[in-house]
């Protein structure tokens, strides 16, 4: 599958936390940075999602903010 997003960072599924609609999605993208995704558990479902599982976190954002 080609998109459009270029911020594409591959990583492993390490925790599914399932909620009423969305469930939180841990995936470790190496050097001890964790990335976690919020989406809908119908999609959790549909990509049938594990822990261990190799994936592709895309972000897609019209604003990046940074604080310090």
């Amino acid at each position: 599958m080609k998109i459009s997003a270029r911020n594409q960072i591959s990583g492993t599924v390490t925790a599914i936390t399932p909620g009423a609609v969305n469930g939180a999605i841990k995936v470790d993208i190496g050097g001890g940075t964790i990335i976690t995704s919020n989406i809908t558990e119908e999609a959790i479902a549909d990509l049938g999602l594990a822990a261990g599982d190799a994936v592709t976190v895309i972000i897609k954002a019209s604003d990046v903010l940074i604080g310090k």
